[in-house]
């Protein structure tokens, strides 16, 4: 049975490791360089690094501090923000990523992910959604969540996946640090829709949360969260173990 995965998530602005609620109000928390050091070393299976401002602010990803973090790393890296080339897929790779996350490049050229995909492999696109609820349906927001596209979210997602993209991280900025736990209505139609890799990202306050996640939807693949691990709010062992003690498939460290 595959193992359920959990990934720490860094969301990098100016050099520095922050977090917010709703995808607002951002705090500095800590360097990416020591916490990619950290979680490679306490059980992570994988991690993501996110430069949040690179597209909003309409430039390329900070490509000095990611090669210092991917030098910490020996677990599988996906890194995401101001993605919209295939040059930007090239770079990213080049610099230690193991997959590259898009979003916003995806809706501004909606070829990308078909092209990346042909060149690099379906395993190594990963779309990133960051969704949030208009009027009583699920929006696809860009520009770290800033800027409303229309979009609805299921059939963007089904599209890029239709495309070429291996894995979907699915942000809810409905529930993005608020840590009263994942949106599950949203990820069971996600889950529903398509038949790749599925990774809940916003919501996670405490291990039981993430014990709900996949006793809810098993066919989930993964749990993201930030604040909660950069806190120390929940350890990935603990966690970890309880997963175990669940019955939930889990890669234990020790």
């Amino acid at each position: 049975m595959i193992t359920k995965r959990i990934i720490p998530c860094l969301d990098v602005k100016n050099g520095t490791v922050v977090k917010g609620q709703n995808f607002k109000d951002l705090r500095d928390i800590s360097s990416p360089v020591e916490l990619a050091r950290y979680y490679t070393e306490n059980g992570a299976d994988e991690l993501v690094f996110y430069d949040i401002t690179a597209s909003a602010e309409g430039r390329r990803l900070f490509g000095e501090i990611l090669e210092e973090t991917a030098r910490q790393v020996f677990i599988p890296l996906t890194v995401g923000g101001g993605v919209n080339t295939l040059d930007d897929f090239d770079r990213v790779l080049k610099k230690g990523a193991d997959k590259v996350s898009v979003n916003s490049g995806a809706v501004r050229d909606r070829t990308l992910i078909g092209r990346a995909a042909k060149l690099y492999g379906d395993q190594c696109v990963v779309l990133s959604v960051d969704v949030k609820r208009v009027g009583g349906q699920f929006h696809v927001f860009v520009k770290g969540g800033r800027e409303d596209t229309g979009l609805d979210a299921l059939s963007w997602i089904r599209y890029c996946v239709g495309e070429g993209a291996g894995e979907i991280v699915v942000n809810s900025i409905d529930t993005d640090g608020v840590k009263k736990g994942f949106d599950l209505p949203l990820l069971k139609e996600v889950c529903a829709a398509v038949n790749v890799p599925v990774i809940a990202s916003g919501g996670a306050g405490c291990i039981d949360d993430f014990i709900t996640l996949f006793e809810e939807i098993p066919s989930i693949d993964a749990g993201l969260a930030a604040s909660v691990f950069h806190y120390g709010q929940v350890r990935i062992d603990d966690l970890k173990n309880e997963m175990a003690k669940k019955g939930i498939p889990v890669r234990l460290s020790k």
